[in-house]
């Protein structure tokens, strides 16, 4: 590697406290691993709670857990991405978040990684002290451990449309492929118009729903997805004065018998009763957005019984979901407009960027190096 041997970082020092950015010394590529310029680092709302302190995470470190970046170092022993493609310096790449353990219950014995014991996590649970340092993506460079997962940006596609849903996407990869399959005709309802929804919606439509309902809010939020042409139908139940009325409009727009496949991605305790109301007998309610503990919420189990639900969970992702989604990104920039949904700040602006994503006045920030 030639040139400066040294990176800045945005790292959360304590919870609740201000970040900082702070310059580390770059080090060699290690075996097996690589040494990646981050380009793009996006921010997602488990950042907010993390800066938070509503997650049991070491500090401080560098955060950021989702990027895209161009390998600037090999170390030895690594040739090929996760599809078997060829490496070097120079080619535009992302990389799952996560490294498995591979020997724990859920990775040995049940086949769920996502679920490992053991998972490290870029920007999230990887502290200064474990070393190398540069451990997240809010950096200009980040070190790759073996192990990680790392595959060929898609060709043609502009960086900021693979940001766009580079958490989201591969999470709703799992989930659509791994947990509840969206059905050909379908009739689908989305909790939710963050990223995580928007994803959702996105992909029901590649799938061939033959409606896609987005029920979320704010209001910017749905025209957005409205301009970028993901989802059929938007109704704003955050702004609204009688949320009743609004359910009654979803159920209206499914037919009137309700959906085939309710999926929430809001990440509000209280959407899930009302989501399980939004399903028709015999449907699906598929739960993506509870990442974080919100809290507990009251719900109707005579409403599960009743319409005879299959409710299920769909916990993070794998390198496997993330290379799904890179392989999808061509068709879904074809059809939606993916760039339209992000807002770039610099490195430096990155206060600024998580403020953003906070008061809900952008779609998805990423930062930029």
């Amino acid at each position: 590697m030639t040139g400066a041997r040294t990176g800045r970082a945005v790292v959360l020092e304590e919870f609740g406290r201000p970040l900082s950015l702070r310059e580390f010394t770059i080090p060699p590529a290690p075996d097996g691993g690589m040494i990646v310029a981050c380009g793009h680092g996006g921010v997602c709302g488990t950042d907010l709670h993390l800066c938070q302190g509503h997650l049991p995470i070491p500090t401080p470190l560098v955060l950021g857990h989702e990027g895209l970046g161009v390998v600037r170092e090999l170390g030895p022993g690594t040739h090929r991405d996760a599809t078997g493609a060829e490496l070097a310096p120079g080619d535009a790449v992302m990389w799952a978040s996560s490294i498995a353990c591979g020997v724990c219950p859920p990775c040995r014995l049940h086949r769920e990684p996502t679920l490992c014991e053991n998972r490290r996590t870029y920007g999230v649970n990887r502290s200064l002290a474990d070393g190398p340092e540069l451990a997240g993506s809010w950096a200009d460079h980040i070190v790759l451990h073996p192990g990680t997962t790392v595959v060929k940006a898609a060709e043609g596609v502009d960086p900021l449309a693979a940001m766009s849903l580079a958490c989201a996407g591969p999470t709703v990869v799992h989930a659509l492929y791994e947990r509840r399959p969206v059905r050909l005709g379908e009739v689908v309802v989305v909790q939710g118009s963050g990223p995580v929804g928007l994803a959702a919606a996105a992909f029901a439509q590649l799938a061939g729903a033959a409606r896609v309902i987005l029920v979320g809010g704010p209001a910017e939020r749905l025209e957005s997805a409205a301009g970028a042409g993901i989802g059929d139908v938007h109704l704003d139940i955050a702004g609204a004065d009688d949320p009743e009325r609004v359910l009654a409009e979803v159920r209206a727009a499914t037919g009137g018998a309700g959906a085939d496949l309710v999926i929430e991605c809001a990440g509000v305790p209280a959407a899930v009763a009302q989501g399980l109301t939004l399903a028709r007998r015999g449907g699906s309610y598929l739960v993506i957005g509870q990442y974080t503990d919100a809290g507990d919420t009251l719900i109707n189990p005579h409403q599960i019984v009743y319409r005879q639900l299959d409710v299920i969970g769909s916990w993070a992702f794998t390198g496997a979901h993330l290379v799904e989604y890179v392989r999808l990104l061509p068709a879904l920039a074809a059809r939606f407009d993916l760039a339209s949904l992000v807002t770039s700040f610099p490195l430096e602006r990155h206060a600024d960027a998580l403020a953003a994503v906070a008061d809900g006045s952008v779609m998805k920030a990423v930062l930029t190096s």
